[in-house]
This record gives structure tokens, sequence and C-alpha cells, in this order.
């Protein structure tokens, strides 16, 4: 744990350092962060990365719900096959994905951009929605639907009204994490995106090819007590959900 976590506090204790030098502590400021948010660039890239992560996190909460809800609801053939194949991306090494996204929009001659980063996101992100909804459905008690039924609903008047509030936990878990992934992917972002689209994470990679800033420290320590938030209120809708 030492290991793992004593790097990030010093990251973050360093973005509060007056010296150009992480290896130097010569006082306090916060100048490093007054810095981050005037840097026009770097503000773009945020921008750049909310509107891909907010698309790619709605797309995959209805894909993926959706998806959880058939395979849970419906047998048919081939539903291993497309269990497997559903759960592919989660495990494939993103230089993978991020070739062979690159080579099908190529070949397909769609222009880089928003749109084949949206498209690459989603890709990997609504698996993990799906499997977090399906792993709620699994406890889910079926006469809930039933008796909605009974009462005179239509199925998806069923889903929408007595299924779907069930649900909610596990939705909105799914989607933070989704949220979560898009907003720190870089990988399948440098082979799927354009000039125009640069995300965030991949204009933080281009800093640090150029020299350790440490206005890297401070977005670092933004996106640590922004992910933190993250976990916290998943942990929060989980016990809700219990």
């Amino acid at each position: 744990m030492v290991f793992l976590y004593l790097p990030i506090l010093m990251l973050v204790a360093y973005s509060f350092n007056t010296s150009r030098l992480n290896i130097v502590w010569e006082g306090f400021t916060l100048k490093w962060y007054e810095q981050v948010w005037a840097n026009a660039p770097l503000m773009r890239a945020a921008q750049n990365s909310l509107i891909v992560a907010s698309t790619t996190t709605l797309i995959s909460v209805v894909l993926g719900t959706a998806g959880a809800w058939l395979l849970h609801r419906y047998r048919f053939k081939g539903e291993r096959a497309i269990n497997t194949l559903v759960s592919a991306p989660i495990a494939l090494p993103e230089i993978i994905m991020g070739v062979s996204l690159l080579v099908l929009f190529a070949t397909a001659a769609i222009p880089l951009g928003f749109t084949t980063v949206i498209i690459a996101h989603v890709t990997f992100c609504f698996p993990f929605v799906l499997l977090a909804v399906r792993a709620r459905l699994a406890g889910l008690d079926p006469a809930l639907e039933e008796a909605a039924l009974d009462l005179g609903a239509t199925p998806l008047r069923a889903f929408w009204l007595v299924i779907v509030p069930s649900l909610r936990p596990a939705i909105v878990a799914g989607a933070l994490m989704a949220f979560t992934l898009s907003m720190d992917e870089v990988i399948v972002t440098l082979f799927t995106s354009s000039p125009g689209s640069t995300t965030l994470p991949l204009r933080i990679f281009g800093m640090a090819k150029v020299g350790l800033s440490p206005m890297l420290n401070a977005l670092s320590a933004i996106f640590i007590v922004a992910t933190v938030a993250v976990v916290l209120f998943s942990e929060h809708l989980k016990r809700l959900g219990r």
C-alpha cells in the first residue's frame, strides 16, 4: 500500500511547491493551479474530454442497460458467444484495440475526430455498464415484473417504471465507471483522435514528453481528487442499493 500511494501523495504535495523542480521544496504556493486554469490549450482539451466522456457515458448506459436486460430476460442461440464477445474489450490490450479501430475507420473512410473517439470509448466502456447492471439483475426478484404485468402494464412500461428504478444504483455506478474510464483513456484515444479532438490525457502526455512541470502535478492532483470523489460516490450508491 505504501508503494502504491506514497508516490501519489508526494505528487500532490509537490503541486504546492514554489520550485519548478520536483525534488527541492522551497515553499507553499497555488500558482501552478492558477496557471492550469489560465492555460487555454489545457482548458480546450479539458472541454473536449468532458464532451467525449459525457457522450460516451450516455451511449454506454443505454447500450449496457438494454444489453444486460436482453441477456438476462431472453434465452437464444449463441448467447454464450455474445457474452464472451461483450466481455472481450475489458481484457483486450488497449494497443490492440486502438490499432484495430484505426484500421476500421481508415477502411470505412471515416475521418478521425470526436465521432471516432466516442465510438472507440463506447466500445470498451459499455461492457462495464452491462456487467454492473447484469449483476444487479441477477439478484432482482422476477415477481416484480410479473406483478406489474398482472396489473396491466405493458412490458415496456413495466421495464421503465419497475425494473429501471430497481437498477438505478447499478446504472449510476456503471455510468460513473464509464465516465472515469473515458476521461482517463490515453492509448485508444491516441489512435482514434485528430488534432481538433485532443483530450486532456493526451495533452498531459504531450507535456510530460517535453519535460516535467509543476503544472502536471497540479493537474494530476485535480484528477486524483475527482477520482476519489467518484469512487466515494459510487460506494455510497452501492450501499443504498443493498
